[in-house]
């Protein structure tokens, strides 16, 4: 449960000011604890680690602007909101402000209806914070324990790999399902991108054992999935900032539940899982891999998943056709652009877009 009890840190040399800042936000129902100057501020802030901090500017021996260039820095106390107090209004102390970190600006001589919506609005957003924090937390600590679990299971799978690889092979296809049943297009995907990255394989001139184990391995791209609240996954709307960038974590996720196979097929699993949204330019995730850094399969795989993506329906965009996909693949959308893609894979795609085409149509959802 949310505690509305906040714990405030003001501030300020004057001790009329203190007095003030004390009263409202005792009225308001939080905890007060007091400073008298920059150093002080900082000590308590560690100590403490208060919600919010009201900071005067000018203050004998640190002011509010160096105080808070530190707080900002410390990891520790680097998200608690500051409110800057001053007497000064121009611009360039604004500018200084935001230069050092601070959160918000209060002119003196400070109105009380003001000081209220301000420290309400950013009481707010740390709460939001720590509510994010937390919950980063116990992801983490279920993907470790679903990560621990299924990495066993490979284990035991990699000790008799040659005398069941049928059935190994099964059992990949259909633990990639569990990342797959959690979108509209279910196993198909899965069955178009095996065929699609194959098929680039080949035309690229790959022998046939890179083909065949790229065929059953890129189904795993998006195996990360499985550590993605649902919320998220299912949300029928675009994301927010803070949703995508939860999002994108299945690619790292996906790439530890992988990590350490003596299999053939799940260590390419592991590299496609993780490098599958990296971009030739370098403007992909998650470690930003520019050009032939990023791994061939992950390469190829970009490609077929992009090209599946424009293809098909989603809640937020319709499904696309043949023509329209292979064009902004090829020219570009402004959000989509050719840049994205390894240059020799976007051209042997442009001479075989139409073997594209008619895997999309043999295995596509008859209700899209």
């Amino acid at each position: 449960m949310i505690n509305d009890r906040k714990s405030i840190l003001v501030v300020d040399d004057d001790e009329i000011n203190r007095r003030l800042l004390t009263a409202v936000c005792t009225k308001l129902g939080h905890e007060t604890r007091v400073a008298v100057n920059g150093r002080e501020a900082i000590e308590a802030a560690g100590r403490y680690l208060p919600d919010l901090i009201l900071m005067d500017v000018m203050m004998p021996e640190m002011d509010g602007f160096e105080a808070t260039e530190r707080l900002k820095g410390n990891d520790a106390t680097k998200h608690i909101p500051v409110i800057i107090l001053t007497a000064l209004n121009s611009r360039e102390d604004m500018l200084r402000g935001i230069a050092k970190g601070a959160n918000d600006f209060l002119t003196k001589p400070i109105d009380s209806q003001e000081l209220t919506l301000r420290v309400l609005n950013n009481l707010k957003i740390k709460e939001f914070h720590d509510f994010l924090k937390d919950h980063n937390a116990i992801l983490k600590q279920q993907v470790a324990e679903k990560t621990a679990e299924i990495k066993k299971a490979f284990d035991q799978l990699d000790a008799v790999h040659e005398k069941v690889k049928s059935s190994h092979i099964e059992t990949i296809q259909r633990l990639t399902l569990a990342s797959e049943y959690k979108d509209e297009d279910t196993g198909l995907h899965i069955k178009r991108i095996s065929h699609f990255t194959r098929e680039l394989a080949f035309a690229l001139g790959m022998d046939s054992s890179y083909s065949e184990t790229l065929y059953h391995a890129s189904p795993m791209h998006d195996l990360g999935k499985v550590g993605i609240p649902d919320n998220i996954i299912l949300k029928p709307s675009r994301l927010i900032p803070e949703e995508w960038d939860i999002l994108k974590t299945h690619t790292t996720i996906g790439a530890a539940i992988l990590m350490g196979s003596g299999s053939e097929y799940l260590r390419m699993g592991e590299e496609i899982a993780r490098s599958h949204h990296e971009r030739w330019d370098g403007g992909g995730y998650p470690g930003g891999l520019k050009g032939e850094g990023i791994p061939m399969s992950g390469r190829i795989t970009n490609l077929a998943d992009q090209y599946d993506a424009l293809r098909s329906k989603r809640p937020y965009k319709p499904a696309l056709d043949h023509e329209t996909v292979v064009k902004i693949l090829t020219e570009g959308d402004g959000r989509t652009m050719p840049g994205h893609f390894d240059p020799g894979i976007l051209d042997v795609f442009k001479r075989s877009c139409g073997r594209f085409r008619e895997i999309y149509e043999s295995f596509q959802d008859t209700g899209q």
